[in-house]
């Protein structure tokens, strides 16, 4: 009696700064079953940031990357792209990460590093355009609508092909802080639906 291999598990590596919440939904995702994959690495260059505390709680592979402006960009890179490249990473997700990706990690992974935006691209994208910089320009642009756009990340910010998007309504009284959290819930669906649908048409 013959059984069929299972594919092995994607090996993701995420990369964040901050909170870490889109960290905590993806290893969620991975643990039920959402998300036929694994989180092989935690990248982050802060290492007071909740996603570097949770990588260290859940004891999941991480690593600190220091882009202080002593380090030349071109080494960052590299050790970036070195680091993914040990860990045999398929997929890179940006979630929360505030450094532009260098031409060694985009030439490694070429196609296979997405980004969540916090924003309907193609507007509010771009350099500064992140966190409650974005939603304070929705806000004051009066728009009906603002969401959020899963991408591919390219040379350029928030420039890649999108992959996926969703709609939020903005309502009178909305503050950046309250279309921030309407966006978040939306958010974490979002991407893990994206990374899903990559992973099945990768397969």
């Amino acid at each position: 009696m013959s059984t069929a291999l299972k594919r092995p598990a994607a090996r993701l590596a995420v990369l964040a700064s901050g909170r870490g919440s889109h960290l905590r939904n993806l290893y969620k995702a991975c643990a039920q079953g959402i998300l036929d994959a694994e989180i092989s690495l935690v990248v982050s260059n802060n290492v007071r940031s909740g996603a570097w505390h949770f990588a260290s709680s859940e004891d999941l592979p991480h690593w600190f990357c220091n882009t202080s402006a002593d380090v030349k960009r071109s080494a960052v890179d590299k050790a970036l792209a070195d680091c993914l490249l040990e860990h045999r990473i398929d997929w890179v997700i940006t979630a929360g990460y505030l450094k532009k990706i260098g031409p060694s990690t985009l030439a490694a992974f070429p196609n296979k590093i997405i980004n969540i935006h916090p924003a309907l691209l193609p507007n509010y994208g771009g350099a500064g355009m992140y966190g409650q910089n974005v939603h304070r320009a929705v806000l004051a642009a009066n728009e009906r609508q603002s969401g959020a756009t899963v991408h591919y990340v390219t040379a350029h910010y928030d420039e890649g092909a999108i992959i996926a998007q969703n709609h939020v309504t903005i309502t009178p009284g909305m503050t950046p802080d309250s279309l921030a959290e309407a966006i978040l819930k939306i958010e974490h669906p979002l991407l893990v639906h994206a990374l899903q649908g990559l992973l099945t048409h990768h397969d």
